[in-house]
């Protein structure tokens, strides 16, 4: 199971932070109402990277059932449905998951299912295609390791995802924030070596081996594409 300690205790810190303080932040963050300069560099980010990891998947998904993990307020949601999949779209916050739902177009609603709760989950299902875009960002290497090996079995193809680099700078960001008192922080970054991942899954039994693909690193959004395949 990857119900470890180290991983609930994460999660369950992402779903307060998402689901109780940032939910009008991410909200506004993903739509096209005016942002700071810092957070602009966060959107046009997460738009780059959001291309990045479609451009992995076939143009025509028609057929195939994915799942869109850490869905947030659904963009990459939309993407994967108007290219014809049959999506199934999880949130750790119930509030992302509401908005999500809300702004999906009409005629794409019967490609989705909405839901919110841990990614996962066995009760899903199986999948020819995972995506998790800025979901698994905050765990530990032996918990992603696990999560790899946990979702493996039951993905077709491969599963594409994303991790902070470990760059210098960000290794040194990531000390400075364990600095700040626990009730001061939002849920950190943790800075990942793709070989350090592909060995802790190994370590829990998965086969597959991790891929890099691109680097986005845009003002203060920087993270890196992966792709895992067994």
């Amino acid at each position: 199971m990857v119900a470890t300690p180290t991983y609930g205790a994460t999660r369950d810190r992402v779903e307060e932070y998402f689901d109780r303080t940032a939910t009008r932040t991410w909200e506004r963050l993903t739509s096209d109402a005016p942002v700071s300069g810092i957070r602009q560099t966060v959107r046009e980010g997460r738009d780059r990277m959001r291309a990045i990891m479609l451009a992995q998947l076939p143009g025509d998904l028609t057929g195939k059932r994915v799942l869109d993990a850490g869905c947030g307020t659904g963009a990459m949601t939309e993407e994967l449905a108007r290219r014809g999949a049959d999506v199934v779209a999880i949130d750790i916050s119930p509030a992302l998951v509401e908005i999500a739902a809300k702004r999906l177009p009409e005629g794409l609603a019967p490609r989705v299912t909405f839901t919110s709760g841990d990614m996962l989950a066995e009760g899903l299902g199986a999948f020819d295609h995972v995506m998790a875009m800025d979901s698994m960002i905050y765990y530990t290497a032996p918990d992603l390791g696990r999560a790899l090996a946990h979702l493996c079995p039951r993905v077709q193809d491969g599963i594409v995802f994303t991790v902070a680099p470990r760059t210098a700078f960000l290794m040194a960001f990531w000390s400075l924030g364990k600095l700040f008192p626990r009730s001061d922080r939002s849920p950190v970054m943790i800075p990942h070596d793709p070989r350090k991942l592909a060995q802790e899954a190994a370590r829990n039994g998965a086969s597959g081996s991790i891929k890099e693909i691109e680097r986005v690193a845009r003002g203060f959004y920087i993270s890196t594409c992966l792709e895992y395949r067994a």
